[in-house]
């Protein structure tokens, strides 16, 4: 019985010799790893001087849906014509950061509270979800990155909105944002926005249609203006309440 207990001991040990020394090699794996990811990040950043002057570039997004359309021609055309942020409309400026990034001009491109609440939010209600993201991370995720959510995605999305902060001015990353801005099925920013739903430019537009385009953000291809679904509407209640109107 002795040297039974004495030979489980011995298998115990080898077996915590083993999986310490997996354990180590899971580490330093997962460092390389790491450091293969920020180089391949740091490889990847783009000349930002591009993005703080010169027209408005076409997004990922843009460019995808382009694509689908080639192989596609029941989509609809693609609508897009992007324009000078002063040749926007003050209503829907102040609509958009209200309904998408209250604090956009506080943070530094992560909003470390709107993270904390949309965590604490997935935690009460048995989500799995992200949330949180501003309009500096939105804007990364369109003009450099795919509609993906996974975990990888979101990392790259991270740094690139820092780097995109340190670079690019507010009032540049907002008007990228809003003429890149999805609206509805092929529609993208927003004076093509407005000139569909209500045959205006952007800069005509009022503040109920600003706060209708801000209400369809979120998901512009079923819940838009002239969708007007119980969700789009309570959107724009929510949007109304929250400026005060």
């Amino acid at each position: 019985m002795f040297w039974n207990i004495r030979y489980k001991l011995q298998n115990y040990k080898a077996r915590g010799k083993r999986l310490a020394k997996y354990s180590r090699w899971a580490i330093r794996l997962l460092v390389l790893g790491l450091l293969i990811d920020l180089g391949y990040i740091w490889g990847s950043m783009p000349d930002w001087h591009h993005y703080e002057r010169g027209p408005v570039q076409k997004s990922m997004f843009i460019k995808t849906y382009e694509y689908q359309r080639a192989t596609d021609k029941k989509l609809p055309s693609l609508r897009w014509r992007p324009v000078a942020l002063s040749s926007i409309s003050q209503n829907i400026i102040r609509a958009a950061i209200v309904a998408e990034d209250s604090r956009f001009y506080q943070h530094e491109g992560i909003d470390t509270q709107a993270l904390k609440e949309a965590m604490e939010y997935n935690i009460e209600n048995y989500k799995i979800g992200y949330g949180g993201s501003t309009i500096s991370q939105q804007m990364i995720k369109n003009m450099l990155l795919t509609p993906s959510r996974n975990p990888i995605r979101k990392w790259h999305e991270l740094w690139l909105t820092l780097s995109l902060e340190r670079n690019v001015s507010k009032g540049r990353i907002l008007e990228i944002y809003l003429n890149v801005a999805e609206f509805g099925r092929g529609l993208y920013g927003v004076d093509a926005a407005a000139r569909h739903y209500w045959g205006k430019s952007a800069a005509k537009l009022s503040m109920n249609e600003a706060i209708e385009l801000a209400a369809s953000l979120t998901s512009p291809v079923k819940h838009n203006p002239a969708a007007r679904t119980k969700y789009f509407l309570k959107q724009k209640k929510k949007i109304s309440r929250n400026m005060g109107l």
